[in-house]
């Protein structure tokens, strides 16, 4: 009988099942379970590929015949096909939100915890800067607005872009999700570092707060401090972080919950 290695010598990787494909990445069965029954039973437990590549190591090794080294070689496998999908055009302007999900949000889609990405852009939009500024669990992570703007003066940015991904698979943005994007928007006109968009990130879609419509209409706003943080003025970048902490976010609070709805 044909095993799934000679259909993909024969065939091409694209002719296989997902099955055929998780049992090439396993290698070997278990006692009295050939490779190709062993990979059927974990993609029904699992709830399929997609649910499978969500999974830490760790997770991975909760399932019966799955040890260390199949935890691990199958969590690679799948962060590099994740990467794999990511352009490498490191100059190209971030012109749209398929652009910014295109680059980034799509090696987000995987992950089993909420992340939080700042991506700094040039005066063409062209990045810059990707930080990961936050990471929680799997309905909600922690952002501090200080830290965002840190990094976003310290790299003398223009403006900025914000991804981030709902581990439930449902990329409609919560209230949380608004008001944290109020309140990095406001930041943001303070300092004049244009918030170009906030991404949200689910299961093979996302929706941009800017295209969906959402997004905050803050006013402009002047002050002399800023000039002297934007042109440099002897601040330091923990001396900038300073002053956002005292005069910045003072009526926003340190932190903001970014929290999911599903």
């Amino acid at each position: 009988m044909e095993g799934p290695r000679e259909r993909l010598a024969r065939l091409g990787v694209t002719a296989l099942a997902d099955v055929e494909l998780l049992a090439v990445l396993l290698g070997t069965g278990r006692a009295g379970e050939d490779v190709t029954s062993f990979a059927a039973r974990i993609l029904r437990r699992t709830g399929g590929l997609w649910a499978l590549a969500r999974l830490t190591p760790a997770e991975l090794e909760h399932i019966g015949g799955i040890g260390p080294a199949k935890a691990s070689r199958l969590a690679a496998a799948f962060e590099a096909g994740t990467r794999a999908l990511v352009p490498q055009e490191a100059t190209a302007p971030l012109t749209n939100s398929e652009a910014v999900f295109k680059r980034y949000g799509k090696a987000m889609m995987n992950s089993p915890v909420e992340r939080f990405l700042v991506v700094s852009v040039d005066a063409k939009n062209r990045p810059g800067v990707e930080r990961e500024v936050a990471r929680g669990g799997r309905m909600s992570c922690q952002v501090d607005p200080a830290e965002v703007f840190r990094i976003l003066v310290a790299d003398s940015a223009s403006g900025a872009v914000f991804i981030h991904n709902h581990p439930s698979g449902d990329p409609d943005p919560s209230p949380h999700d608004l008001a944290l994007t109020e309140r990095l928007v406001a930041a943001g006109t303070l300092l004049e570092i244009r918030i170009l968009d906030h991404v949200i990130v689910g299961s093979g879609r996302y929706t941009s707060l800017r295209d969906a419509g959402v997004w905050p209409n803050t006013p402009a706003k002047s002050d002399a401090s800023v000039a002297l943080c934007r042109s440099g003025g002897g601040l330091t970048p923990p001396r900038a972080r300073a002053f956002f902490r005292h005069s910045i976010f003072r009526e926003h609070g340190r932190e903001a919950d970014l929290s999911t709805t599903s």
